[in-house]
């Protein structure tokens, strides 16, 4: 559905501008003016709650979407489990054939992704040490649309890590050699990115994405 909206979305505006225009012409025709004044507020009406409702609903339906693909069917090796990331072995071109939600962007990088629930509790990320290699895993909030954290080469290095992800009523302690990260709304999008120099260096690349995991926040880990 979100992808019908992206490729006609221009066509139906102009469209629909265009029978607003010709009932309007036909109206000033007629000698309608009391109906004009009235089309003219429903429109300014129609305009501004159909914005605020844009804004507001836009960012829950396309991340709704990944939810719903991600538990539903997954990235091609089927449905993916709540709090579990799964990594493409192939490259987003070679994806295109399968329709792949993630088969976009660039075959520099794999990708990987995941949906982030809190309500049983915290959960670990843990990253490998990838030796200086480009990853990155960025947290989309449902409710905005918006990343608010990212984990990877550009904002924690490429060292080994532990990552603490928990909700926004949570007060536990974070646990010695972990660094914390609040989601603002309990749920997320995740979706990670590894970086592949070429061909022959791709299975390497897959076998760190495997490696970028999600974990229950285990009892007695706690400081």
């Amino acid at each position: 559905m979100n992808r019908l909206i992206l490729q006609h979305g221009t066509t139906v505006t102009v469209i629909i501008l265009a029978v607003f225009a010709w009932v309007i012409y036909r109206r000033v025709a007629d000698g309608g003016v009391t109906a004009i004044l009235l089309l003219a507020a429903t429109a300014a009406v129609v305009w501004v709650l159909g914005a605020f409702a844009f804004i507001y609903l836009w960012p829950r339906i396309t991340v709704g979407g990944f939810k719903r693909i991600i538990v539903n069917r997954g990235f091609g090796g089927g449905p993916i489990p709540v709090n579990t990331l799964y990594a493409v072995p192939e490259s987003p071109s070679q994806t295109a054939s399968s329709h792949s939600v993630i088969a976009t962007g660039t075959d520099e990088v794999l990708y990987l992704g995941g949906w982030l629930d809190l309500k049983a509790g915290p959960q670990l990320l843990h990253v490998p040490e990838t030796g200086g290699r480009y990853y990155s895993v960025q947290f989309t909030d449902p409710t905005s649309g918006a990343d608010f954290a990212y984990v990877g080469k550009r904002t924690t290095g490429t060292a080994m890590g532990d990552f603490l992800l928990c909700g926004p009523k949570w007060a536990g302690d974070t646990p010695d050699g972990t660094t914390r990260i609040d989601v603002p709304h309990r749920t997320a999008l995740l979706i990670g990115r590894v970086f592949v120099a070429d061909e022959d260096d791709r299975g390497a690349a897959y076998a760190l994405a495997k490696q970028i995991q999600l974990a229950p926040l285990q009892p007695g880990r706690e400081r």
